[in-house]
């Protein structure tokens, strides 16, 4: 089979740290869902930042990839929505400001001074909305807190503030939510003091270009169809999802306008 013929019969299907995990059975049974829902070969494509999988994404080296908001809004004009994660009923998600289960305070602003954990630049909950919370009273976080790190993993940062190398951190509240289900002596030792309102959970994206070619389509409808389906079932359960809806680009328009604010501010 010549190559270019191979890589059309191959769905290239990137993770983020997003993805609640890395365990080896939620991987291998998404592969084998995949595989036989799109009649195509599979390949789960990881890396440890956002950046990463979305430059193999925009570059058309991935067919799609399960990325985050803030990513997909930066380069809007290029990615298109393939499925969105449906959580609790909606294709929805909060970011929390976590601090340890001992320490007693009632506002953000309290947090002035703070050794603060971050997931990663290009993360909405784990970078973004504090940025923006910020961002509203003119500051950026190297203003506010006293030090900031990116920890490259949402249970990374919760791991942080758990263990007190951090005093406080931004972390996807689905992450938070889940791992207080199957790690709950971990997220025990946190709390959260801040909610953020809802917004678009983070989506499976394409390049434009990739519309143009049946893995796509193909994809979207093997995500849809996941709820239907027993070993479907089974993946939805690890995840702690109820499923994978279509939707409209604005439902990220939220987290576009705090893009807008966070770098509106003067460098």
């Amino acid at each position: 089979m010549a190559k270019a013929e191979a890589s059309e019969k191959t769905i290239s299907f990137g993770l983020t740290p997003v993805f609640l995990t890395n365990d080896l059975e939620l991987l291998t049974k998404l592969k084998s869902y995949l595989e036989r829902a799109t009649g195509r070969t599979v390949q789960l494509v990881q890396r440890r930042t956002y950046e990463e999988i979305t430059a193999l994404l925009v570059s058309g080296q991935l067919q799609a990839a399960w990325i985050c908001g803030y990513p997909f809004v930066q380069y809007r004009d290029r990615l298109s929505l393939v499925a969105v994660p449906v959580w609790n009923g909606k294709p929805l998600y909060r970011s929390y400001l976590i601090i340890p289960r001992d320490r007693e305070m009632t506002g953000v602003e309290e947090l002035k001074g703070d050794l603060h954990a971050f997931s990663d630049p290009n993360s909405n909950s784990g970078y973004l909305v504090t940025a923006a919370l910020l961002a509203r009273q003119k500051l950026r976080p190297e203003q506010f807190f006293r030090q900031t790190f990116f920890t490259y993993g949402h249970r990374n940062v919760v791991r942080a503030v758990a263990s007190g190398l951090a005093q406080s951190g931004s972390v996807d509240g689905y992450v938070w939510e889940v791992m207080s289900e199957i790690e709950p002596e971990l997220t025990g030792r946190t709390k959260v003091l801040r909610k953020s309102e809802l917004l678009g959970f983070p989506p499976i994206a394409c390049a434009n270009t990739e519309w143009e070619r049946d893995s796509v389509p193909l994809l979207k409808r093997a995500l849809l169809d996941m709820r239907h389906d027993p070993e479907g079932l089974q993946i939805l359960d690890l995840l702690r999802l109820d499923g994978f809806s279509s939707e409209d680009a604005r439902l990220f328009d939220t987290i576009a306008e705090e893009m807008t604010l966070v770098m509106s501010l003067p460098a």
